[in-house]
């Protein structure tokens, strides 16, 4: 049979996809990981900050279906401009729903993200990156959004200063923040609320002068992991701008070969 067009090749394709499936079991997530794109996202100093981000894209699957359609949701990341903020990702959102005729979906864009940090003495200016992402689920139409944010700091044991006749030990903690706003929120702010609350932050570059300010003020200010959450969680609490958090600090211990860990999480919404 000689076909006339374009359509009628379409047409004689199969769609095993939508093809019914007899199992009856609805499957949670399906989609597609680790998708990279490059994206613009706001730069509370520089304006925007161009980056790659990495893309984990799902949708649920009813019992009846057999499969997805996968290449659905590569075309949405790529209809989409790269100036991806909170307000065009919930777009983004919405749409694979819709496309994909899904009740529920989810979406994670997790990127690098560089701060140019001054030196606290010598005032020279490196850069210091910092994991982020975007976590975005959509149910019935309902979306929910959140930040999570990375934050490596400097933490000093209060008890082996305490005990030690000279000297701590002390560590690289990795300090996670993830939030639901009820309003914009800069990812710096996020950053800074945690650096503030750590022994000492990092900085890419540290000169003689700047290595003895962060070796003093880590002892001056000795944490322990529940100090670090607690104190992050109690400036949480006093913003307004935060609805939820989640609160984690992992401490690589420098004299054990395991890591500390606390986390706190609230629903400042929830009574």
């Amino acid at each position: 049979m000689k076909l006339k067009n374009k359509t009628e090749v379409v047409d004689i394709i199969a769609d095993v996809q939508n093809s019914p499936d007899l199992r009856h079991l609805p499957i949670d997530k399906v989609g597609i990981k680790e998708i990279r794109h490059p994206v613009v996202v706001r730069d509370r100093s520089q304006g925007l900050q161009h980056t790659i981000a990495s893309f984990n894209m799902y949708v649920e699957l009813p019992h009846n279906f057999k499969g997805t359609h996968m290449s659905r949701f590569v075309e949405i990341l790529n209809s989409h401009d790269m100036e991806i903020s909170v307000e065009s990702f919930k777009d983004m959102l919405a749409d694979m729903s819709k496309r994909l005729e899904a009740d529920t979906g989810h979406i994670e864009m997790s990127f690098p993200y560089f701060i140019n940090k001054v030196a606290p003495v010598s005032g020279v200016k490196s850069l210091m990156d910092y994991q982020i992402a975007f976590i975005g689920e959509i149910h019935h139409g309902q979306d929910v959004m959140t930040i999570k944010v990375v934050v490596p700091v400097t933490s000093l044991c209060p008890c082996s200063k305490e005990i030690s006749q000279y000297g701590a030990h002390n560590q690289r903690s990795h300090v996670t923040l993830t939030v639901r706003t009820n309003t914009f929120v800069w990812v710096e702010d996020l950053i800074d609320l945690v650096e503030k609350q750590a022994s000492c932050e990092l900085y890419g570059l540290l000169k003689r002068p700047d290595e003895k300010y962060v070796t003093e003020h880590a002892y001056d200010n000795p944490k322990f992991v529940e100090d670090m959450v607690r104190d992050v969680a109690a400036v949480l609490n006093r913003d307004d701008r935060i609805d939820a958090y989640m609160v984690e600090s992992e401490n690589f211990e420098s004299i054990h070969n395991h890591s500390a860990y606390a986390m706190i999480k609230k629903d400042k919404t929830q009574n």
